[in-house]
């Protein structure tokens, strides 16, 4: 199995000013070979350039610019090269498939945050000195950049990539490992319903509380975002030094928050995949539950409109966003995966309204968004908790019909 670890490094000032032209060179040549692809494509002749073809350039882009692009790997440069080719890809099957297409765009050197090197070995190496007690990763035209490494590396370094969060520096490394052993059964099945007021419900009646980053931050949040809206927006060469103040701030803030909410989610899924064997969640289509409503025209009107109540789904949708269902469900799918433990996922709909010792279904058994009533045998129960169950024998179902 392939397994991905993010290690923060410690770059001197000359190390950090190398990585900071290594990542601009990249997006130049990234944008150049995009340029390329407009301008072949709008001439009479319609012309099509692939990946093989901007590779074989490479060698003489190196010669033309020795000081910039002739200084770092070429493997890592056929990499960059290949992301663009990836990114028409995935262009031309949105357009096969009738989604939006979203044409491959410039990139600004701030939006460049990361450099891909295919082969350890080639342009870069993991553990550059292993004589020394510190840990440290040499790139082509920067040197050994020392990395605090918080746990170790387990199996074959196959990929290694920089990347630049803010003014941090992370080291990002895939290695091939044999699959480790499967935790110890359990004998433990659970279903779980995901929530705002809580962020998840179990079917044995345990509730994890939502933390809400998000929102606890809003009012930082709000105010460095003012302070940011006094700059007048310019291209980020022309920015002040209290400009680049202001955008700092809000991306320290934001990050925070990210990493909260990322870290809650690893100790949540964690947490479930050490005390049950199987797990059944909702399957659900997060993107479209927070959308925002379609205008309603008022037909008496013209140019005029009804209330459509976008204004409460905003706050729903800040809340869905916020609890971050998906980020938790991805990482569920892969833990589970790695401890041997078995994740499915049902059809959400009805789960909370469906009596689970009658049966009844109606949308009257939930008169409120906590509290479960049965009209029919009058069973009450938290309404997540019986979502919980429902998804739970839903899961078991799915998974007696379709056997490993």
């Amino acid at each position: 199995m392939i397994r991905a670890y993010k290690f923060l490094m410690r770059p001197t000032v000359r190390q950090e000013q190398a990585l900071g032209e290594m990542l601009r060179d990249h997006c130049s040549l990234y944008n150049g070979a995009l340029q390329e692809r407009r301008d072949a494509w709008r001439h009479v002749s319609k012309t099509t350039v692939q990946y093989g073809m901007q590779s074989a350039q490479l060698k003489e882009i190196r010669a033309f610019d020795p000081e910039r692009q002739g200084r770092w790997s070429f493997s890592s440069q056929q990499a960059t090269l290949r992301r663009l080719d990836k990114a028409f890809a995935a262009f031309f099957r949105r357009v096969t498939s009738g989604d939006a297409p979203g044409y491959p765009r410039f990139r600004g050197v701030n939006w460049f945050d990361t450099v891909d090197f295919p082969k350890d070995g080639d342009g870069c190496r993991w553990n550059s000195t292993p004589h020394d007690s510190a840990i440290r990763v040499r790139f082509q035209g920067v040197g050994h950049v020392k990395v605090n490494q918080h746990r170790p590396v387990l199996g074959h370094v196959k990929t290694v990539s920089v990347k630049r969060e803010g003014r941090k520096w992370f080291v990002v490394l895939t290695a091939e490992q044999n699959r480790p052993e499967p935790l110890p059964a359990t004998g433990s099945v659970a279903g779980i319903d995901l929530g705002i007021a809580n962020f998840l419900a179990d079917s044995n009646g345990a509730f994890v509380p939502n933390p809400r980053h998000g929102r606890r931050a809003a009012a930082k949040l709000e105010a460095a975002q003012q302070a940011l809206s006094r700059f007048p927006r310019c291209k980020a060469k022309d920015r002040t030094a209290g400009h680049r103040r202001a955008v700092e701030k809000v991306a320290q803030l934001h990050g925070k928050v990210r990493r909260q909410r990322l870290d809650h989610a690893h100790k949540a899924a964690l947490s479930l995949v050490r005390a049950h064997d199987f797990i059944a969640h909702e399957d659900l289509k997060i993107r479209n539950m927070s959308k925002a409503p379609a205008p309603r025209p008022d037909p008496g009107q013209a140019g005029a409109f009804l209330p459509n109540g976008a204004a409460a789904k905003a706050g729903l949708n800040r809340s869905i966003n916020d609890a971050g269902w998906g980020v938790f469900l991805t990482i569920l799918h892969a833990k589970a995966e790695s401890a041997g433990r078995e994740v499915i996922a049902v059809d959400p709909r009805n789960t909370s309204r469906t009596c689970p010792e009658c049966g009844h279904t109606a949308k009257e058994n939930r008169p409120t968004q906590e509290k479960f009533h049965c009209l029919s045998c009058g069973h009450t129960a938290h309404a997540d908790t019986v979502g919980a169950i429902n998804v739970l024998r839903a899961g078991l179902v799915r998974r007696d019909a379709n056997p490993a």
